[in-house]
C-alpha cells in the first residue's frame, strides 16, 4: 500500500506567499485605477475653469452670459433665458438645466466655438453636455448652489460634476481642497438636485452613494 504524500511546510509557505503577492497586485492595481479616475475627475474642474477664464480674457464676457456671442464666435447663440440676466457678468441658470436657451446651457457652445474645449457646439446633439469619468454630466452656473450654507459658499461661478461615488468624492475633496465636503471650495450635494440648503458630509459609510461635486471659482 502506497503512502499518500502531503505538502511540506515549505511548499505551503511558498503557495501562501504567491497568493499574497497576487492579492497585493490586484489591490494595488485597483488603487491605481481609482487614483487615475480621481485625477481625471479633478482635471475636468481645472480644464473647465481654465477655459472659462480664457474666454473672459479674450472677449471680456462670460461664456453663456455673453450678449455678443453671435459676433464673438462664429455661429454663437445669444442666450434669452433667464429673462433679464443676459450680460450681467453671471452665468445664470441651473448647472443641470435642459433648457437650450439658458445661459448655463449655452456655456458649452460658446467655449467650443471659441476653440477652448472639445465637443459638439450643436445644442441638440446627444453628446452636447459633457460627461465625467463616471458618466455623470458636468455643468456650470453662476447662481448659488447652496441656498443656506452653514459655511459661506461664494464664487463667481460653480462647476458641478454629477454621479460621483462617495469614495471618489472624499478623495477628490482631499486632492483639490480641504478634505471636508461641507467646507472650502469643493463641496458635495445630493446627486439628483440643482441646489441644496447646505452641503452633504460624505463619510466612509457613503462610499457607494452617488453625489454631485461642485467647485467654486
Amino acid at each position: 500500500m502506497r503512502k499518500q504524500a502531503g505538502f511540506t511546510l515549505v511548499e505551503i509557505a511558498i503557495v501562501l506567499v504567491i497568493i499574497g503577492l497576487l492579492l497585493g497586485g490586484v489591490l494595488k492595481g485597483q488603487e491605481l485605477i481609482n487614483s487615475a479616475k480621481v485625477k481625471n475627475l479633478a482635471q475636468d474642474f481645472r480644464g473647465v475653469s481654465a477655459a472659462i477664464y480664457a474666454y473672459q480674457d479674450r472677449f471680456r464676457a462670460s461664456p453663456g452670459d455673453d450678449a455678443a456671442a453671435n459676433t464673438h464666435v462664429n455661429g454663437g447663440t445669444v442666450a434669452t433665458t433667464p429673462a433679464g440676466g443676459i450680460g450681467n457678468a453671471r452665468i445664470n441658470g441651473a448647472f443641470n438645466t435642459a433648457t437650450t436657451t439658458d445661459e448655463a446651457y449655452l456655456v458649452w457652445q460658446h467655449l467650443r466655438l471659441a476653440g477652448l474645449v472639445t465637443g459638439s457646439p450643436t445644442v441638440s446633439a446627444a453628446d452636447y453636455i459633457p460627461r465625467n469619468a463616471e458618466g455623470g454630466i458636468i455643468g456650470v452656473t453662476g447662481d448659488p448652489v447652496l441656498t443656506a450654507p452653514t459655511s459661506p459658499y461664494a464664487g463667481n461661478f460653480f462647476i458641478c460634476s454629477r454621479g460621483i461615488q462617495g469614495r471618489y468624492v472624499r478623495q477628490l475633496d482631499t486632492m483639490m481642497d480641504d478634505g471636508n465636503t461641507t467646507t472650502g471650495s469643493v463641496r458635495a450635494i445630493a446627486d439628483n438636485v440643482a441646489t441644496q440648503a447646505d452641503a452633504t458630509n460624505v463619510v466612509a459609510a457613503n462610499d457607494s452613494v452617488l453625489y454631485t461635486v461642485c467647485s467654486s471659482l
